[in-house]
C-alpha cells in the first residue's frame, strides 16, 4: 500500500460536479452513511458548484453530509493537484474525456502516493497509462486501476466469475450485452459521445502503444473463438449481434496477460458483442455506425459529430444526459457463454463443456458505473491482503480477482449469477 495512513481523507471524488461525478457522490454518500470512520471529500475547480453538488446530494439522499469537505483543484494546475493527492488515500477520478484530462490526475496520484481509480472506457488512455506509469506506480506502491465503471467491471469481473465457477479448464468466452429501457427510452451524455469520437479517430496511436507495451504476444491458444460476421443472428440469445467496440475486449485481454505472466494461468480467447432486438433497430443502428466511422476519421467530420450529437445519434446523445425517469427504467444484462475442457477434453484439445453466466444491473452509465467505482474503491481500501503484491497500473480483473468485489457488487445492485451449470457439449 502507498504510505497514506496519516492522510486526511480515505476517498476524494475528483470531478464531482461532472454529469457522472454527481452520481458517484450520491452513491458514495449512501454507501458510507453508516461508516462514520470513512472520511471523504469532493474536489473540482469551482467551489460554488461543489457546494451545489453536496446540497443536491443532501436532497437526494436525506443525509446531512456536514463532515464532507470541498477541495479546489484543477488538472491544469500541478500544485493544486499535488495538494489534493497528498490529502487522499484514494482518488476516484471522474474527469473525462480522459484522453484530454486523465493523465494529469494519474501523474499527480502516482507522484504523491494516492491510489487512483477511474471510469474510463478509452483503450488508448488506459493502455498508455499502463505503458507510462506502471513502473513508477510499482516503485511508489500505488495502485492505478482504470475502467472501474460499466466499462469494464461487468465484463472483466464477469469473466473472473465464470472462470471461478467453471469446473474444468475454461478456454473461450463470448459476452453478449443487452439493454432494456422504458417508454421514455434511454439517453447518453455528451462527454461519453465525445470520448467515442476521439477514440475512434485515434486507432493508429493505440496500435503503436500496444506494440510498445506488449512486444511479446500472448501464445496462440486453441480452440479459437467461433468465427463471427460483422452482423449475425445468435439463436442462443435470440437476437442479432454486432461486435461491441467499447473497452471490454481490451481490458479483459490485459487481465488475461497479467494472470498468464504472474500466475501462469491459461489465457482465454474472449469476444465481446452487443445485441439488437430486431431489424427495425439493427438497420438504423448500422447506418449510424457507418456514418460515425466515416466522419470520425476527419477533423471536419469530428466537428460535425461534436456540434450535432443529437442528430447523429438519432436523439440518444444530449448535453443534458438522460433524465431521471429514463435512468430509472433502463437496465443492462451481459450474458457469458464459456466453453472449455474437462480432463477428457483437454487430452483431445477440444472443448467438451459449456457454461452460461450473467451479470445484470441498473442503467449502465450513471447508476451502475457509480456502484462499480464506489465498491471497487472501498474494496481496495479494505482488502489490502487480497490485492496484487505491489503497486502498478492494473485492469479490474487483475486487481480484484482475489477480493470480495463480486460479492460486494452483488449486495449493491449488480448481480452475478449462473444461468446454466456446466454440461457436456
Amino acid at each position: 500500500m502507498a504510505e497514506s495512513l496519516e492522510r486526511k481523507f480515505d476517498v476524494v471524488v475528483f470531478g464531482a460536479t461532472g454529469f457522472t461525478g454527481q452520481f458517484v457522490v450520491e452513491e458514495l454518500a449512501r454507501v458510507t452513511e453508516k461508516d462514520e470512520s470513512l472520511k471523504w471529500a469532493v474536489a473540482g475547480r469551482n467551489k460554488s458548484k461543489l457546494d451545489g453538488i453536496l446540497e443536491q446530494t443532501r436532497k437526494e439522499t436525506g443525509l446531512q453530509l456536514e463532515n464532507v469537505e470541498v477541495i479546489i483543484a484543477d488538472v491544469m494546475d500541478e500544485e493544486s493537484m499535488a495538494k489534493l493527492c497528498q490529502q487522499a488515500k484514494l482518488v476516484m477520478n471522474c474527469v473525462g474525456p480522459y484522453r484530454f484530462w486523465g493523465e494529469q490526475v494519474v501523474k499527480a496520484c502516482v507522484e504523491n502516493g494516492a491510489h487512483h481509480l477511474d471510469i474510463s472506457g478509452e483503450p488508448q488512455f488506459l493502455e498508455n497509462m499502463h505503458l507510462k506509469y506502471h513502473d513508477m506506480a510499482k516503485e511508489k506502491n500505488v495502485y492505478v486501476v482504470g475502467s472501474c465503471g460499466f466499462d469494464s467491471i461487468p465484463a472483466d469481473m464477469g469473466v473472473q466469475f465464470l472462470r471461478e465457477k467453471f469446473p474444468g479448464e475454461l478456454t473461450t468466452v463470448e459476452s453478449y450485452l443487452s439493454f432494456e429501457s422504458g417508454p421514455k427510452g434511454a439517453g447518453i451524455h455528451y462527454a461519453t459521445w465525445q470520448s467515442a469520437i476521439h477514440g475512434f479517430a485515434d486507432q493508429a496511436s493505440l496500435k503503436k502503444i500496444r506494440k510498445e507495451l506488449n512486444p511479446k504476444p500472448l501464445p496462440r491458444m486453441e480452440p479459437r473463438l467461433p468465427k463471427r460476421g460483422a452482423v449475425f443472428f445468435n439463436p442462443e440469445v435470440g437476437k442479432y449481434c454486432l461486435p461491441f467496440l467499447g473497452a471490454d475486449a481490451s481490458v479483459v485481454r490485459r487481465t488475461q496477460r497479467y494472470q498468464y505472466e504472474t500466475e501462469e494461468k491459461r489465457p482465454l480467447n474472449f469476444g465481446a458483442y452487443f445485441t439488437v432486438s430486431g431489424l427495425l433497430y439493427l438497420i438504423p443502428m448500422m447506418l449510424v455506425g457507418v456514418l460515425f466511422g466515416i466522419l470520425a476519421k476527419y477533423k471536419f467530420g469530428r466537428d460535425l459529430l461534436e456540434k450535432y450529437p443529437k442528430l447523429f445519434s438519432l436523439g440518444y446523445v444530449t448535453h443534458e444526459g438522460p433524465t431521471k425517469e429514463q435512468m430509472a427504467t433502463t437496465s443492462f444484462s451481459m450474458t457469458f457463454f464459456g466453453e472449455g475442457f474437462s480432463n477428457k477434453g483437454e487430452e483431445l484439445k477440444k472443448n467438451d463443456m459449456k457454461m452460461v453466466t450473467k451479470v445484470v444491473g441498473p442503467e449502465p452509465g450513471y447508476i451502475a458505473t457509480p456502484i462499480a467505482i464506489v465498491q471497487a474503491g472501498l474494496t481496495l481500501l479494505s482488502e489490502a491482503e487480497a490485492l496484487p503484491e505491489s503497486g502498478g497500473v492494473y485492469p479490474p480483473g487483475a486487481m480484484f480477482a482475489k477480493t470480495k468485489l463480486i460479492e460486494n457488487l452483488d449486495k449493491n445492485g449488480m448481480k452475478f449469477t449462473v444461468v446454466s451449470e456446466a454440461k457436456e457439449i
